[in-house]
């Protein structure tokens, strides 16, 4: 890589940012795109609707249009009686539930705020009280006016879907009867239902059949049981079922600073029945439908927080999609699953689930055994960085937090460890730089040697016997780096995940676990690939490197001065990654500047103990000792010798 090509990757890379911010759209044309997208979305809201309807219709035969009924009647029939019995011909048995008034009920734990709304007999809302939003706002994770829960099932020949139906409140846990605001502590927990009932007659209800759902909450616990119980439904519902469909959607709403890390942070996630666990692209917009395949739990999370509904059982075939919404800021994405749930009508039996509503905390979800913590960003494709993340930086976050302390501190500690464990390795990189130091002056004269190209491998034959004789590893210097790589990699995954960071400051930073800004462009202006602030700890971390990067120059100058371009890139990888930590986590930033600052104090002291006029001494008596070959060496003498070769000795 010559100068040439350092300078056309530079145009390049400026053409590229030229074009992204000439090209970027208005916010006209964004909001047109989103009107476009929200009306193509309630044509096909309006054609699903229909075809439910229509597929109804199909199973039970001909039905008489209430429009007809009206004409047949000479115009008398009012309007009600219209409703009444379309909604009839449409729901069946269960036509009396869907007119009613949406009436909320609530439990309160320790740690939850849950509405349970009397449409759908679902969870509309989940609070979590230990929490906040990042602009100091309740921090709700789900909201009834973006959520859609619930059952679909055949009637009659008619299609019934639980979400658009009413039901009524039950109290199984008889110490709270009749109350609409539950209160629950500690290790008690309260049990709530709500009921579905079908049609006696026109007027009344049959209280023997009803669909019930059943919601049990724990005082300290984020998750709580959901059970689904067929009370005498055997004949109303289609004897040939094997299967009942749960329908689940939802919006997730922004909750944290920074919405890019947020929305590339939140994912559809779930596990294979006694498998490992999956997701759908968190970059992408997909959709995935799991054919013959059965799933343990699926689960919507977000950067910090997941809502995740697990079965007792399995669920069967998953149709699960993500879509992020164009030009919109406060909704990351949209989430879909629709799962089958086996289901035999005549057996009566109760279908059970738990739902968990919650932080993404490492040993939180470890403890419920259901491979939940796999949705932390730990680097589980390597054992070795999630090993660095689960065995060293967790149990430091966590053994220091739980003394109150700050985190800017813990963050200085763990890398202090770090750095002490590697240091004997950084120990014997540095005294091996130090004798390719020694050497240059030879290394030099043998470039004098062979200055033609052609020579080159010449050059870099003599260049390795100088070493072997002298006793010095020239790929020493890629041990501690490839040794730090995991380490490095383990951090950039887990610290913009970690919920410990989330909304701890310290010194100028706000939230560690987003980026700090001490300057914001005026006027909404924003830099391509660089964004609309200026992140200090990611401009000290990109200064450090880049003097990291010159120190290590000067230490391994006779190899870099061969490449010169490569030292080009060296130089420019810094300057790069500035442009991607100015919106990343302000902890991680933080963290790469102390580790180059203990790198410069490591080489500061290693430089002051050793001695290279003793060094140089080392090294002639190396060169005086017999050369021992490995087996290795000697099995190519002998292949050389059979073959008719001359050996080199």
């Amino acid at each position: 890589m010559n100068k040439n090509t350092i300078i056309g990757l530079i145009l390049i890379f400026g053409i590229f940012i030229a074009y992204s911010y000439l090209m970027k759209p208005s916010e006209e044309q964004l909001m047109q795109q989103k009107r476009k997208v929200d009306s193509i979305n309630l044509v096909n809201q309006a054609h699903h609707d229909s075809d439910v309807k229509v597929l109804a219709r199909q199973h039970n035969g001909e039905v008489t249009k209430p429009d007809d009924k009206a004409l047949a009647a000479g115009g008398k029939t009012d309007s009600l009686s219209v409703l009444r019995n379309s909604l009839k011909d449409e729901l069946g048995a269960f036509s009396g539930a869907a007119m009613g008034k949406d009436t909320s009920f609530s439990i309160e734990s320790d740690l939850l705020k849950i509405n349970i709304s009397s449409l759908g007999g679902k969870i509309a809302q989940v609070e979590l009280k230990d929490y906040l939003t990042w602009d100091k706002r309740p921090l709700v994770l789900m909201d009834k006016d973006s959520l859609q829960f619930g059952l679909s099932f055949f009637s009659n020949n008619r299609i019934i879907n639980t979400n658009r139906l009413y039901f009524q409140p039950c109290w199984p846990d008889a110490r709270y009867a009749g109350q609409t605001k539950l209160k629950v502590t500690g290790k008690d927990s309260v049990k709530f239902g709500m009921r579905l009932y079908i049609n006696a007659t026109d007027s009344t209800v049959d209280q023997n059949k009803f669909i019930e759902f059943t919601y049990t909450v724990k005082g300290n616990e984020y998750m709580l049981r959901y059970t689904v119980k067929f009370v005498n439904m055997a004949d109303v519902m289609d004897p040939s079922t094997k299967y009942l469909v749960l329908n689940w959607r939802d919006n997730l709403n922004r909750l944290e600073k920074s919405t890019k890390m947020e929305r590339m942070s939140s994912g559809l996630f779930y596990k294979y029945a006694e498998d490992k666990v999956d997701n759908l692209s968190q970059t992408k917009d997909e959709e995935k439908i799991l054919k013959n395949e059965r799933i343990k739990w699926v689960s919507f999370k977000q950067q910090f927080f997941t809502s995740t509904l697990i079965s007792d059982d399995f669920f069967s075939e998953p149709r699960l999609s993500t879509v992020t919404p164009a030009g919109e800021k406060h909704t990351l994405k949209s989430m879909a699953a629709e799962v089958g749930i086996p289901f035999v009508p005549k057996d009566g039996k109760a279908i059970s689930m738990s739902m968990y509503f919650g932080p993404n905390k490492y040993y939180g979800l470890k403890k419920y055994q259901q491979d939940l913590e796999k949705q932390i960003p730990l680097g589980w494709g390597f054992f070795l960085m999630a090993w660095i993340n689960i065995y060293a930086v967790i149990p430091v976050f966590t053994f220091f937090g739980n003394f109150g302390w700050n985190y800017g501190i813990i963050i200085l500690i763990l890398t202090i460890l770090l750095k002490t464990i590697l240091f004997p390795i950084a120990f014997k990189t540095y005294k091996s730089s130090a004798k390719m130091r020694v050497l240059k002056p030879e290394i030099d004269e043998l470039g004098k040697k062979y200055p033609k190209k052609e020579d080159a491998m010449k050059k870099q034959s003599a260049t390795m016997e100088l070493y072997k004789k002298a006793g010095v590893n020239p790929m020493a210097g890629c041990i501690p780096l490839l040794l730090q790589m995991p380490i490095l990699i383990a951090m950039f995954r887990f610290f913009p995940s970690s919920i410990e960071l989330r909304q701890q400051s310290f010194l100028w930073a706000t939230d560690l676990s987003s980026y700090d800004s001490i300057w914001t462009f005026p006027n909404g202006i924003s830099i391509p690939f660089y964004g609309d602030h200026i992140s200090l700890f990611a401009l000290l971390m990109t200064i450090s490197s880049v003097i990291y990067t010159r120190i290590n120059d000067q230490m391994m100058g006779s190899q870099q001065s061969q490449m010169p371009g490569m030292k080009t890139m060296m130089y420019m990888m810094p300057v790069m990654f500035l442009f991607w930590f100015n919106d990343y986590s302000s902890g991680l930033s933080y963290y790469y500047l102390l580790a180059n600052l203990l790198t410069f104090a490591q080489i500061y002291i290693i430089r002051a103990t050793i001695d290279e006029k003793k060094l140089h001494l080392q090294i002639e008596a190396n060169r005086k000792k017999p050369i021992k070959k490995s087996g290795f060496q000697k099995r190519l003498e002998e292949m050389s010798k059979k073959s008719g070769y001359p050996v080199k000795k």
